[in-house]
């Protein structure tokens, strides 16, 4: 009896084995891939109707925020108060051009357009001022815009003259971005799926065929589908699609409608022709697989080394080590995915580092903001007692001096930010008198229009001289003093501060009789960022005084809290100069 060689009977076996699992998968991915398809289209549809949606709160928030910028800058206001329209016509290009948006309206305080600037032609001034008018009517912020076949998404915001909170209102600007076949495009494409914008039963942008769109736009018209991110299957000429659709807010009267389609016989083709190649690749692998015993061994050992010795090389921080490609089959793929995954490990870890920047840059940008209120508020109302006519030269020449001193408190800051970026945070003692700092500081705030009915008081037992960083003292000073003004009741606010001298050290408590530090902050009262129901704060004021309450040596505290007020108490070592070091 003729012996069969074991390499044979291996031979044999997987070439048996190849076949009867080709065939198997064959059967199985067919009847599953037919079963699931529908559910995966749904699918994919439900997921493009929620990407979208996230695309537009995210478009809409970056509209909004480029109209609130626009809104606050000094240009802009100054341009809007000459009342002109030819003059804000012209000179609001530059404005438009730096929005970078499709629509670009200014209007004055009645709703009356002032400036229109768009890209989109056949969209006039007079179909402007008939939107505006509909949008302020209802009230709301953001709207759809219909004219001359072109609709946009538009973003109000008032222009104020002065802060916000003073409710002066030179006009209103609004910023909107067309829905035209561009923005279908980029859905379609992201999707990759078929994309049309409705505007009531019109369709203003599509990529559909023009046949397939008249038809939609019929079926529109004649009965309009469930607004609903489940999809439904819809018949266009000859072809089936499941359809999902989707309304953009606002809603109201204003109904636009994104509705996304996907082809179910496109991908019932491609089943069709995945089947084929299934067949083939079977066919393919009973072939080689006669081959497969011969060269399994160098085939897939020597790159497997080479690829361990990658991931070993990476588990050192190399990311340059070299892998070698000869092949082309799993464990070549596996190769080239490691290697990608390899590459983007590395530009994700450059990108934690950019973004690491930029965190450290907005932290920066708003500490400055925070710090540079102070001054920049003194030397406003310096210059408007400035401006009186009844003023003698003396008077001047102490407002002039205020504001110099103003200015040279937002050198200093600026200063001291650099230092801090540096970590070269140094003291500049000089020896003064802590109650006349607080005093100083206790007029800064008194100048504060918002402030002038709260009652701030002072009282001192003890020496309070010695050696401080009196320029930084005074920030400290006046962001505590800051908040316990705006914790106060407008009417019967009271501030009271003491300052006492305790063995060696000197306290200080500002109290205030405001409802309290909330709950929900107290424990990270000093952190920064930390705030609670101010509009536009920063939350850096206490963990700016805590910092420089520590450089000096000393410490600051809630001492007491509650619904009666809050008291904070901050100690500081009374220093002497350090005395000069012999060279």
């Amino acid at each position: 009896m003729a012996k069969i060689r074991l390499r044979t009977k291996f031979l044999l076996s997987l070439i048996l084995t190849t076949a009867v699992l080709t065939g198997a998968v064959l059967v199985i991915v067919q009847n599953y891939l037919r079963k699931h398809a529908r559910a995966e289209i749904q699918e994919a549809l439900s997921n493009s109707v929620l990407t979208f949606g996230q695309f537009e709160v995210q478009r809409e928030h970056q509209l909004a925020q480029s109209a609130a910028l626009l809104a606050d800058l000094p240009n802009l206001r100054a341009l809007m108060t000459t009342r002109h329209a030819p003059t804000i016509q012209d000179a609001s290009g530059d404005l438009w051009r730096l929005a970078e948006s499709d629509l670009f309206v200014l209007a004055d305080p009645a709703g009356k357009v002032m400036a229109i600037h768009t890209s989109a032609a056949g969209y006039t001034a007079d179909t402007a001022q008939a939107s505006l008018a509909r949008t302020l009517e209802n009230g709301q912020a953001r709207d759809w815009w219909f004219g001359g076949n072109h609709l946009f998404a538009v973003f109000l915001q008032p222009i104020y003259f002065g802060e916000s909170r003073n409710n002066v209102v030179l006009g209103v600007l609004a910023l909107g971005f067309e829905v035209d076949e561009r923005l279908a495009k980029v859905v379609a494409r992201v999707a990759s799926c078929q994309a049309a914008f409705r505007f009531g039963s019109m369709i203003v942008a599509s990529t559909l065929p023009p046949e397939q769109q008249r038809e939609l736009e019929a079926r529109t018209n004649a009965s309009a589908p469930p607004q609903s991110s489940n999809p439904k299957e819809i018949k266009l000429g000859d072809e089936v699609y499941l359809a999902a659709s989707l309304e953009p807010a606002p809603v109201q009267d204003r109904r636009v409608t994104l509705t996304v389609l996907k082809s179910y016989d496109a991908a019932t083709r491609f089943l069709q022709e995945l089947n084929r190649t299934l067949l083939g690749v079977g066919l393919v692998a009973v072939i080689a697989g006669s081959w497969l015993i011969f060269l399994i061994s160098d085939t897939f050992t020597r790159p497997l080394a080479s690829l361990v010795s990658g991931v070993h090389a990476l588990e050192k921080g190399d990311f340059a080590y070299p892998l070698e490609i000869h092949s082309h089959d799993e464990v070549a793929e596996l190769t080239s995915a490691f290697d990608g995954m390899r590459k983007s490990l590395q530009k994700s870890q450059r990108d934690l580092l950019h973004a690491e920047r930029l965190a450290t840059l907005g932290r920066m940008a708003s500490t400055i903001s925070h710090d540079l209120r102070q001054p920049l508020t003194s030397i406003l109302a310096y210059a408007e007692y400035q401006s009186e006519g009844n003023l003698d030269s003396k008077e001047r020449q102490s407002l002039y001096q205020q504001i110099r001193s103003s200015v040279n408190r937002m050198v200093e800051l600026i200063t001291s930010l650099l230092e801090f970026s540096k970590g070269q945070e140094v003291l500049q003692l000089t020896r003064g008198n802590v109650v006349e700092a607080l005093e100083r500081t206790m007029n800064s705030i008194r100048l504060r229009a918002e402030f002038k009915s709260i009652q701030i008081t002072v009282a001192h037992e003890g020496d309070s001289e010695g050696w401080f960083d009196f320029k930084k003292l005074d920030r400290a000073f006046y962001n505590l003093l800051q908040n316990a003004c705006e914790a106060a009741p407008g009417q019967s606010g009271k501030v009271e501060v003491t300052a006492r001298s305790v063995n060696r050290h000197i306290e200080i408590r500002v109290t205030d009789n405001g409802p309290g530090i909330p709950e929900a902050i107290r424990e990270e009262i000093f952190q920064p960022f930390a705030t609670y129901g101010k509009d536009g704060g920063t939350g850096l004021g206490l963990a700016v005084v805590q910092k420089i309450v520590r450089d000096h040596g000393g410490q600051v505290k809630v001492e007491a809290t509650g619904l009666s007020g809050t008291t904070f108490k901050l100690t500081l070592p009374v220093k002497s100069p350090a005395p000069p070091t012999d060279v």
